[in-house]
């Protein structure tokens, strides 16, 4: 897109225009936008740089609206930003059909709509659907499946047997199939994994993140999921649908994730869990044991919010806590052994007793 009106803009979005109307060309933050670009406030902490900023309008809730000339009033100003953005927002990629340089197996079927750059490989029995695009680099193994307008970015990986729904994103370098890692024994003799991973429809899976095929059956990622970058999901695991994985969480294997859970930075779970729906599990968080659903938690180990926080609150306090207890031990065995020395001179010699 090379421009809207502001007016177009808040009609298509349902937010409202408070000022001047104008064409804009683009979005960017409240101090580097220009007076064609829109911007956004979504949290107060930047509230003082409405007084600066050069943006055509302003995506804010109402009570900022007066602050600037030009508002686009909005309930939810950081999700009508990120719709904002998705309008200007140009494609990655340059190339449109199958390019000659590209491996296609013969017995792969690629949909006429698709798109396939320079030095992908798509294996026998592989199936490419309509607007699928796989960047250059991208390995589609045998009897795998990438649906409708789904994107394989560079170097992204999906080993045999990999199934992906429609509109699934895998990021550059992230690997969807490899084994998962299962040994037995004091050899540690490797266990075949012969399962496959499913990703279903609408989930986004970052940059260098890889998810393992099951030992047996499935491993699977449930509708309209988001992984970061650098997650690991371990074999035979089940992520439900709406599911949010931040940076570095890593899933051990077998392990059941009800919906819409989230993890912040570098969770980790341990295997054979099962994690309720609508849990919220904290950064840096180590989970050895099941979690309700609707259950906060976070620590190493993971335990309640509540307990989390007044164990963060403590957490400073603990060294001096501790001279202080070693200070009161001390005071404790003085006034033990001061106690002591009066009970025995207080006590008759045993001769006194038999004279009494």
């Amino acid at each position: 897109m090379t421009g809207i009106t502001l007016s177009d803009l808040a009609g298509r979005l349902g937010m409202l225009l408070r000022g001047e109307d104008r064409e804009v060309t683009g979005v960017n933050t409240l101090s580097a936008a220009g007076p064609d670009q829109v911007s956004f406030l979504a949290n107060p902490r930047y509230v003082d740089q409405l007084a600066g900023t050069r943006a055509a309008a302003v995506i804010c809730q109402e009570r900022f609206a007066d602050r600037v000339a030009t508002a686009l009033i909005s309930a939810d100003p950081y999700l009508d930003f990120a719709r904002t953005l998705q309008l200007f927002a140009r494609p990655q990629g340059c190339l449109e059909g199958v390019s000659g340089q590209a491996f296609i197996h013969g017995e792969a079927r690629v949909d006429p709509s698709a798109t396939v750059y320079p030095f992908a490989f798509v294996g026998a029995r592989a199936e490419i659907g309509a607007g699928a695009r796989v960047f250059p680099h991208a390995y589609v193994g045998e009897d795998c499946r990438v649906g409708r307008d789904s994107v394989l970015y560079p170097g992204a990986v999906c080993m045999a047997g990999t199934i992906l729904g429609d509109r699934v994103v895998v990021g550059p370098g992230s690997v969807l199939g490899a084994d998962g890692f299962g040994f037995a024994g004091p050899g540690a003799e490797k266990i075949p994994q012969v399962g496959v991973v499913v990703v279903e429809d609408d989930v986004e899976i970052g940059a260098n993140t890889c998810i393992d095929r099951a030992a047996l059956d499935t491993t699977r990622v449930g509708q309209g999921s988001k992984l970061d970058n650098l997650v690991q999901i371990g074999h035979n695991v089940t992520l439900g649908p709406g599911c949010m994985l931040v940076a570095q969480v890593g899933v051990s294997g077998s392990t059941t994730v009800g919906s819409g859970v989230v993890m912040a930075g570098q969770v980790g779970l341990a295997g054979h869990l099962r994690i309720g729906d609508g849990v919220t599990i904290g950064p840096k968080s180590g989970v050895a044991k099941d979690i309700e659903a609707g259950r906060t938690v976070g620590g190493i180990p993971a335990m309640d919010r509540g307990a989390y926080l007044r164990y963060l609150a403590l957490a400073p306090k603990l060294p001096d806590m501790a001279r202080r207890m070693r200070a009161l031990e001390k005071e404790v065995e003085r006034l033990k052994a001061l106690a002591g020395q009066g009970a025995d001179q207080g006590a008759p010699e045993q001769g006194d007793k038999d004279e009494q």
